[in-house]
C-alpha cells in the first residue's frame, strides 16, 4: 500500500512492503541500481587493523578509500591505534603501507579516519575527532603516503570538531564538512580547498544553525554536474531518541549558496523553521542519524530507517528523493519498508 504526504507543494509517497513482498523490494532495487549491480566486485585483502569496535568501518567515514589517477589510497588504525596509510595501483592487489607517527583513540568509534586525494594528488587526512581539536595533515607530495606535519585549515572553529568529511569537486577542489560543538547543540561548518593555491578557506561558518537547541546530523553527495546535495535529521539533545524529520538542500556553486528542491533560495543559516522537510518524522521513531547519500542520474538517493507509527515491526527504509529531469519542482520520497 502507499501513503502520500503533501507538504510545501511537494508530494512524498511512502510504499509499505510486507515480508511476503521481499522479491518486489529486490526487483525495485535492481531497477534503481542495475548499472551498479552489473559491475563485477572483487575482494582484495589489505592488512590487519584495529577490530575491537567499528571505528575503521563506520558509515560516516568520508572516505575510507580514495583514488587519484591509477593510485588508490586507504587509511586505518592498526592494533596499536596508529594511523596507517596504504596505497596500491588499480591493476594490482599489492599494497604498500606507511605507519604514520600519529595515533587516535580508536576505542571511541566516533574517531574515524577520513581521507581524500585532491586534483593534484595530495592526500588529505583528518582523524580522531569527537568534540576535540582539529587533527589534519596532508601528504608531503602528490601520490605519497608519507604525511606531513599537523596543521590548521583556517584557524576558525577548530576547537570542537566531530564527523570530518571530505568531498572532491569536479575541479579537483575539496570541501570539508564537520560539526562544530556538541551533540544536540552544534553547527555545520564547510571549508573549501583551492587546489591551485593549495589553501583552505571557510565558506560556511553557520550553514545549518541549531540555534543552541539542536544540531543537524547530515549526509552529503556531489553529482556529475558538481552540485552538492545535503540531507539531514535534527537532534534535540544528546539522546538519539530525539532524532526527527528528514530535511534537504543543494548547492550549485560549491557550497556558497543553497536552494530547496523547488529552486527556492535559502536565506542562510538554515534553521528548523526555514528548512525544507522532505519527510516529517516525529521524535522517538527510532530514526537513525548519519547514513548515506548518493546521486544517480541527477536523482539524490538517501538511505535511512525509522519506525512508522502503529507498525508492529521495525522497518529498513530506502528513501529516494527524486527530482524529475528538467522539473525540480516535483520531488517525492519513496520509502521501501521491510522487516
Amino acid at each position: 500500500m502507499t501513503s502520500p504526504l503533501v507538504k510545501n507543494n511537494a508530494t512524498f509517497t511512502t510504499l509499505y512492503l510486507c515480508p511476503a513482498m521481499k522479491p518486489i523490494l529486490f526487483l525495485i532495487s535492481l531497477l534503481i541500481s542495475s548499472n551498479l549491480l552489473s559491475q563485477k566486485v572483487d575482494s582484495i585483502p589489505v592488512a590487519l587493523g584495529w577490530a575491537k569496535n567499528s571505528v575503521n568501518t563506520v558509515v560516516f567515514r568520508k572516505n575510507s578509500l580514495t583514488t587519484w589517477k591509477q593510485t588508490q589510497f586507504i587509511a586505518f588504525y592498526d592494533e596499536e591505534q596508529f594511523l596507517v596509510i596504504g596505497k596500491r595501483q588499480l591493476n594490482s592487489s599489492k599494497w604498500i603501507f606507511q605507519k604514520s607517527p600519529y595515533k587516535g583513540n580508536a576505542g571511541d568509534a566516533h574517531n574515524s579516519i577520513s581521507i581524500m586525494a585532491d586534483g593534484k594528488g595530495f592526500l588529505h587526512v583528518a582523524w580522531n575527532h569527537h568534540n576535540t581539536p582539529l587533527q589534519y595533515c596532508k601528504s608531503i607530495s602528490p601520490g605519497s603516503i608519507v604525511l606531513g606535519e599537523k596543521m590548521a585549515m583556517t584557524g576558525q572553529f577548530e576547537a570542537s570538531v566531530t564527523y570530518p568529511e571530505f568531498y572532491k569537486m569536479p575541479s579537483g577542489d575539496l570541501l570539508f564538512l564537520y560539526r562544530d560543538g556538541e551533540s544536540g547543540k552544534g553547527n555545520l561548518i564547510i571549508n573549501s580547498y583551492n587546489v591551485r593555491s593549495e589553501k583552505w578557506s571557510q565558506i560556511q561558518s553557520l550553514l545549518i544553525d541549531g540555534e543552541g537547541q539542536r544540531n543537524a546530523y547530515w549526509q552529503a553527495a556531489v553529482d556529475d554536474r558538481g552540485y552538492f546535495h545535503l540531507s539531514w535529521v535534527w537532534r534535540e539533545s544528546a539522546d538519539v531518541a530525539s532524532n526527527h524529520d528528514l530535511c534537504y538542500a543543494f548547492s550549485r556553486d560549491g557550497g556558497l549558496s543553497w536552494e530547496k528542491s523547488t529552486g527556492e533560495k535559502y536565506n542562510l543559516p538554515i534553521t528548523a523553521a526555514t528548512a525544507e522537510y522532505a519527510c516529517v518524522i516525529p521524535q522517538k521513531s527510532e530514526l537513525i542519524n548519519q547514513t548515506s547519500m548518493y546521486v544517480l542520474d541527477g536523482i539524490p538517493i538517501i538511505a535511512s530507517y525509522w519506525r512508522e507509527p502503529n507498525l508492529l515491526f521495525h522497518s529498513i527504509i530506502s528513501s529516494i528523493l527524486k527530482m524529475a529531469s528538467g522539473n525540480s519542482s516535483n520531488p517525492f520520497i519513496d520509502s521501501l519498508h521491510l522487516v
